[in-house]
């Protein structure tokens, strides 16, 4: 599926990560051995197969240090390739896109790990009614971009922070003595169109959210968090569809197609953002 993520929001992010390689002098390797006005074609090529995700990077990249440079997108975000694969072709002032080079790979090697991850999680449990989802495991900086890299992925976004839902965790809980009562705060303070999800960590926990249901306070989601299988199916019968249903911890691509077996609703998996390994893409002149 094709996606396209603002410049607005990738922009910023492109020249601070330029900003910081460039330093305070600027690239003076380039500066030494490039002769002023020479100019340079190169293509992106993947290494390895991928779903890509970032690609603007590498245009806005480029285009910050040479505003003139002819760049070629040859693939969007979200599309699959193969080893080989030529993603893009530039052709700029050569100290500008040498300049540029390391940013735009890191960014779209990032990014597009992501994004890979992610497509290999949802195939996992293809066939059943479980949905990846994300977490706020993000890079400090980088959380537009790598949940926009988890959709190009086929994976859905989690909240994007604190401010867009209320998820009570085992912490809250704590405080308010209790998950009835932590979700009935909740509830009593959030706008209509503010979801509220409630973790739980066993099945106790579990059937004092389920006595909410005929108050009408209870929450719109339910994390189960670290279940085991047994216990995710038993509550998925006890729930019997009158809540969304989230597993969380202990997933990975060993557990999760056993977990989304069990019928849960989604499965959030903080792997998809933090331990992605960098997708190899090269850059080869020409």
């Amino acid at each position: 599926m094709s996606r396209k993520l603002p410049d607005l929001l990738i922009e910023p992010v492109v020249r601070r990560a330029l900003a910081e390689d460039l330093g305070r002098a600027g690239d003076v390797t380039a500066a030494a051995c490039i002769p002023e006005g020479a100019r340079m074609k190169a293509a992106f090529v993947a290494r390895k197969p991928g779903v890509l995700a970032g690609i603007d990077a590498v245009r806005l990249a480029v285009l910050a240090l040479d505003p003139k440079a002819h760049i070629e997108l040859r693939l969007e975000d979200g599309a699959a390739f193969d080893a080989g694969a030529v993603l893009a072709v530039v052709e700029a002032d050569a100290r500008a896109f040498l300049s540029a080079e390391r940013t735009a790979l890191n960014l779209v090697g990032r990014l597009s790990a992501v994004a890979t991850l992610t497509r290999t999680y949802v195939q996992a449990v293809q066939g059943t009614d479980a949905r990846i989802a994300d977490t706020r495991k993000t890079t400090p900086g980088l959380r537009a971009l790598e949940k926009h890299a988890v959709a190009c992925g086929g994976g859905m976004n989690h909240r994007f922070g604190l401010d867009d839902a209320i998820l009570i965790k085992d912490n809250h809980v704590a405080v308010c003595e209790g998950v009835a009562q932590a979700v009935r705060r909740a509830r009593a303070f959030a706008p209509h169109l503010m979801k509220v999800e409630v973790e739980v960590d066993g099945l106790d926990q579990l059937d004092q959210v389920l006595v909410l249901i005929d108050e009408g306070a209870a929450p719109d989601v339910v994390m189960l968090d670290n279940f085991s299988l047994a216990d995710l199916r038993t509550a998925v019968a006890r729930v019997a569809g009158r809540l969304v249903l989230e597993a969380s911890g202990g997933v990975d691509l060993t557990t999760v197609r056993a977990i989304a077996e069990t019928g849960v609703d989604v499965i959030s998996v903080g792997a998809l953002t933090h331990s992605a390994p960098v997708l190899d893409i090269g850059l080869d002149a020409f």
